[in-house]
């Protein structure tokens, strides 16, 4: 008898601890591979997308390499809601589809919605539940057809981790962005932005820009192409299957132009990221820094 009821309360363990799994979160999802080359891989994944009501808002080669593409997609229901979330809210208002060659095949993935809105609005994604899980559903049923793996991968964080992430002890959370300047008015920055991103300073690139002026808030998204400090350097060393976390934000809210910080950044893009890999790159969050603060001047 004693026997039966050990056995039957390790059941009762392992499916408590398994249930306990099956509710965390991947960061991306592997949709499977593409037969198509990558120019046509690309059409298809716009297609599907603008089928479901989605702008296209940027495309860019990753570490500025043919086999590496982002693709970065919106839509006006999802600026509405992320845009109700004060702090910064708006930089979840991108999502991003991964496109990587693999020889004769092209891997498709993508950065997991419903990962990224309970990492960038925290506590503040319940109260807008019902329409971001629309906009998650609407990214499912566009591009699950395409492929027949649509697997999670990258590593697993519960909502609730999510919400209050951090790396480490004494790394920096969501709530504690990088100040890259406070212009004297909303007007300026935008100017100052997109003229510095236009004369590429700093060896980067602008993929997309989204502008809501009647709320003074506007994204930057930036591709980091210096050879020897970005997307070329870091990528690799950390995996760039998880090309769909790029490109990097700049985020301007009034008059005040933040950034999350890389140590935050990119260890919730790359949750696995073991600390001696960390260390591998552990100047690139100082060098990304200072590279959109020069965008910023």
């Amino acid at each position: 008898m004693k026997k039966i009821i050990l056995s039957a309360l390790l059941f009762f363990v392992i499916i408590g601890l398994t249930t306990v799994k099956a509710q965390d979160l991947s960061p991306y999802i592997n949709v499977g591979d593409s037969n198509s080359n990558m120019e046509q891989t690309t059409s298809k994944v716009k297609s599907v997308l603008k089928e479901k009501g989605f702008d296209i808002i940027g495309e860019y080669n990753v570490e500025n390499n043919k086999n590496l593409k982002v693709i970065v997609y919106s839509r006006l229901d999802l600026q509405t809601t992320v845009l109700k979330v004060k702090d910064r809210g708006a930089l979840a208002s991108a999502l991003k589809v991964g496109l990587k060659s693999n020889g004769s095949k092209i891997t498709i993935s993508y950065l997991n919605p419903k990962y990224i809105f309970n990492a960038y609005l925290r506590d503040e994604y319940s109260k807008h539940k019902t329409a971001l899980q629309k906009v998650t559903n609407d990214v499912i049923s566009a591009l699950s057809p395409l492929g027949n793996i649509n697997k999670g991968f990258g590593g697993g964080l519960s909502a609730n981790d999510l919400h209050k992430y951090h790396y480490k002890m004494m790394m920096p959370y969501f709530s504690d962005p990088v100040e890259l300047k406070e212009f004297n008015s909303f007007e300026e920055g935008v100017k100052t932005i997109e003229k510095n991103l236009a004369a590429k300073k700093g060896s980067t690139k602008l993929v997309y820009k989204l502008k809501f002026t009647s709320n003074k808030v506007a994204v930057f998204g930036v591709a980091l192409l210096d050879a020897e400090t970005g997307e070329g350097h870091f990528l690799p060393i950390i995996d760039n299957s998880h090309l769909a976390a790029m490109p990097y934000e700049i985020i301007l809210q009034g008059k005040t132009a933040t950034m999350l910080h890389g140590r935050y950044r990119l260890a919730v893009h790359w949750p696995e990221l073991t600390m001696g890999t960390f260390m591998k790159i552990m100047s690139t969050p100082g060098e990304i820094e200072d590279t959109l603060e020069e965008l910023c001047k």
